[in-house]
């Protein structure tokens, strides 16, 4: 991660003079520092615990765009529509423009600095008797030049190159962190209507319940008790559905939000797809690094971190500037350069002079490298952590949802035969409305695991760096 500080002899034949070399001199007296030696990269697990066993995966097999198998294209239409109007993405790319910019200016003070003036000046006498002074002119070009002997300009330069590395990276991250947020807001979005869809057909029962409660009250057949409880059912899945409209408007809200404003487009997802999840092959842990852009972030900051302490170290050398100068003077504004003067000079630093100052300022340098370092060990092991917890949820989800399967299934063929022997007499009303409310449940609990099996698919491609 460290730069080593170049050596750049003098071209053949050039000689320093002897106060330049007296103070190279004095600058090896004082101990120009030297950078730690690069720490090794943080041990990593041969493989993932919760790993499925399996050909690995190939470069086609991953990716957020798993989705497309299931015939699904309205989603790239959101997504589409997010990647086009999203704030946070626009942001990314401004900050991504500027961190290119300030690398070319960085850039730029390895080159001579051209800069000109021309000025003219007007004289007059206050006074009657006195004479008119009349105007003069000047003019000059001059150059400049730092020369990089020791490296210290081309490391903040290639600390401003990291960073805009960096900012690249963090606007990929950005990208799809939007993507796997618009995948998985369609995905609430149809549990949402899923759930809207549930309570209306919920709502139709109540209603076919107190019908039939109804019926056989003013036949005799049946109690005051049993009309009331069918009563009370079917006001509470009418709050229950108008409950469920209100948290699918709150969830399309969000998507106007991630869309900057635009409708959520059309035709909305009305229930979740059946989609069969492809096998996921995570590939080694080492692959992380070069798949997750926050870690490549990472990586490039810390990089920029260590040259910014190199170039705290080359602080200690002396710097030595080159000035050249062509300028004249005339009364006549278009003969300013009729006869230019030329100067030249060398002009040096004596940085060993503040040696206690640099000392500390490359104490800080080495300290943000430190934070640089341990933040990246940190944010790798969170990554391995993230991929181990979402391939085991995706092992429990698959265990839930074949369990839950088979519970709504005997749910409904509970509730089925609970109708039959009220139909006859044989039970009360309150059996019938308990084993629809079990069936209820046992459909609402399904859906909720097929839902949070979806996310894990989003998440996992998100952790693994695909997408």
């Amino acid at each position: 991660m460290t730069r080593s500080l170049p050596s750049a002899p003098l071209r053949p034949g050039a000689s320093l003079p002897r106060a330049v070399f007296a103070t190279l001199l004095a600058c090896a007296a004082v101990g120009c520092a030297t950078l730690e030696p690069p720490r090794p990269m943080p041990v990593l697990p041969p493989a993932y615990t919760h790993a499925e066993t399996g050909p690995a995966a190939r470069a086609g097999d991953r990716g957020l765009a798993w989705w497309r198998a299931g015939e699904l294209p309205v989603l790239d239409t959101w997504i589409n529509a997010a990647l086009a109007r999203n704030a946070d993405l626009a942001m990314a790319g401004v900050r991504l423009r500027r961190a290119m910019l300030e690398a070319r200016l960085a850039g730029t003070q390895l080159t001579p600095t051209v800069s000109g003036a021309l000025n003219t000046s007007v004289a007059r006498g206050l006074g009657s008797a006195q004479p008119d002074p009349g105007s003069s002119s000047t003019g000059q070009i001059a150059v400049s030049w730092e020369l990089d002997l020791f490296g210290r300009l081309g490391a903040l330069r290639d600390a401003a190159g990291f960073e805009a590395q960096a900012s690249k990276q963090d606007r990929q991250a950005v990208r799809q962190v939007l993507v796997a947020s618009v995948i998985d807001l369609y995905f609430q979005l149809a549990y949402a209507n899923d759930r809207v869809a549930m309570a209306e057909a919920s709502e139709r029962d109540a209603q076919r319940i107190v019908a039939l409660v109804q019926a056989r009250f003013q036949a005799g057949a049946e109690g005051r008790l049993a009309l009331h409880e069918a009563l009370q059912v079917r006001e509470e899945r009418t709050a229950d559905l108008a409950a469920q409209r209100q948290a699918a408007v709150v969830l399309r809200e969000r998507v106007r939000v991630l869309l900057d404003g635009a409708s959520v487009p059309q035709p909305e997802p009305r229930a979740l797809p059946e989609v069969a999840l492809p096998p996921v092959q995570p590939g080694l842990p080492a692959h992380l690094l070069g798949r997750r852009p926050d870690l490549r972030a990472a990586q490039w900051r810390l990089q920029a971190a260590g040259a910014r302490t190199d170039a705290a170290a080359a602080s200690y050398y002396p710097g030595i500037a080159l000035t050249g100068a062509l300028g004249s003077s005339s009364k006549a504004l278009l003969d300013v350069l009729a006869n230019p003067v030329a100067t030249f000079g060398v002009g040096m630093t004596l940085p060993f002079l503040r040696a206690r100052m640099l000392g500390i300022e490359l104490d800080i340098a080495r300290t943000r490298y430190e934070e640089a370092a341990i933040g990246f060990r940190k944010a790798l092991y969170t990554a391995l952590g993230e991929v181990e917890q979402a391939l085991s949820a995706r092992t429990r989800l698959a265990e839930q949802d074949v369990a839950l399967r088979r519970a709504q299934l005997q749910a409904a063929e509970a509730a089925r035969i609970y109708e039959a022997r009220f139909r006859v007499g044989l039970l009360p009303l309150r059996s019938w409305l308990d084993a629809q409310e079990r069936l209820r449940a046992a459909e609402v609990a399904h859906a909720a695991t097929r839902l949070a099996q979806l996310q894990n698919r989003i998440l996992l491609c998100q952790v693994l760096g695909d997408g």
